[in-house]
């Protein structure tokens, strides 16, 4: 059984509708959700793709000594980073954190090594489209008078 605690690891919500980020932090319980805290120890970006978590091990393992009790919500972040097992003794240490893999840099190929299609412009089209029956017809007027 848990003990009720005036101080909570709890999430601190930012951004706007549909497009949420929170702050980590450590509160005393009876605080409004996004009232002051006593101190910001993580960042997590659920809309990102994998999601950003950003946790500082050593003031989260801190406020867990002392007694700071984590929502549901801080305990799933803090079994993905490790901290909770950490702080617990038990495996899994490393936690299951995933990061983005880092996109290659851009690299522009040299001015000469590209070969581009020739621009296809609405007078070029016009022009090309008047010349083929004109040189249809020409070849179908030779072809009738042999």
């Amino acid at each position: 059984m848990t003990t009720k605690v005036a101080v909570k690891i709890r999430l601190k919500r930012f951004g706007k509708k549909r497009a949420p980020y929170y702050r980590v932090v450590v509160m005393d319980s009876r605080s409004k959700r996004d009232g002051r805290a006593i101190e910001e120890i993580g960042k997590y970006h659920p809309t990102e793709e994998p999601s950003f978590i950003e946790i500082k091990s050593d003031r989260a393992q801190h406020w867990l000594s002392v007694g700071a009790q984590p929502t549901e919500q801080v305990a799933a972040i803090l079994k993905i980073t490790g901290d909770w097992q950490k702080h617990k003794g038990i495996e899994g240490q490393e936690g299951t954190l995933k990061t983005k893999v880092a996109k290659d840099a851009f690299v522009a190929p040299e001015k000469d090594s590209v070969i581009l299609p020739e621009a296809i412009t609405p007078k070029a089209d016009k022009a090309a489209a008047t010349e083929a029956p004109a040189e249809e017809a020409a070849e179908a007027e030779s072809t009738e008078a042999e």
